[in-house]
């Protein structure tokens, strides 16, 4: 985004851009930038309170006054990323003939449809739709079990976008089982990781690849870098 507020300046176009990597944003010195020291993926701070989030924007939106730049200015407040698992109850779904994860991911379903139908979108289908998840989940712990990756059938030939697919499918179904606010910044991304059944064949998976001599895009983006 850094790199872009300067094509867009070149173009004539007034940019402002909200950094979340102060090192990244020091480097490639933007015209305007807000750096915001809150969880990745979260830009605006706090999801569900539009007071702090209009103030990120008014403060970001006031750096287009500032007569030179480049001008870097800094929050004020800053949220830590809270690694602790969220709290889900899977809904169980038994089938002696199915594993684990299978039948985890199964006993999602419904929530998921729910989340479908509430908000008319989803974030799977990169490399899937969602009745293949199974089949991706299949071609994961095959991997694990000793398959060369290049062998496994992954759907989309493309381990990070299936693994996207998988891991949205689990995190929309499990908001419409969580209560309360919403989860803390990385709680969700920790709940599927280390909690799920999915998480731990991707990770099996990933170091399957790794140990097998993968290249290392194939299984390093499977997860986030400091997984």
């Amino acid at each position: 985004m850094s790199v872009l507020a300067h094509v867009f300046e070149a173009a004539g176009i007034a940019s402002v851009t909200l950094a979340s990597t102060l090192s990244v944003v020091e480097r490639t010195q933007p015209p305007r930038a807000l750096w915001c020291d809150f969880p990745l993926g979260r830009p605006l701070g706090k999801p569900q309170d539009p007071e702090f989030q209009h103030d990120v924007l008014a403060r970001a939106f006031a750096l287009l006054g500032a007569d030179s730049g480049p001008v870097l200015e800094h929050h004020p407040e800053v949220i830590e990323a809270d690694e602790t698992p969220m709290s889900c109850q899977i809904p169980p779904a038994f089938d002696a003939e199915a594993s684990a994860a299978v039948q985890e991911l199964r006993g999602l379903r419904k929530a998921w449809e729910r989340s479908f139908a509430k908000r008319g979108a989803t974030q799977v289908g990169r490399s899937v739709e969602v009745d293949s998840i199974e089949g991706a989940i299949a071609a994961l712990e095959s991997i694990a079990a000793g398959t060369p990756w290049k062998d496994a059938n992954i759907p989309g030939k493309n381990t990070i976008s299936l693994v996207h697919d998988i891991r949205s499918y689990y995190e929309e179904a499990a908001m419409e089982l969580v209560d309360g606010p919403p989860p803390a910044g990385r709680a969700a991304e920790a709940w599927f990781y280390e909690v799920t059944e999915a998480g731990k064949v991707v990770m099996a998976a990933r170091q399957a690849i790794k140990d097998a001599d993968g290249p290392f895009p194939v299984w390093f983006y499977m997860a986030p870098g400091h997984r």
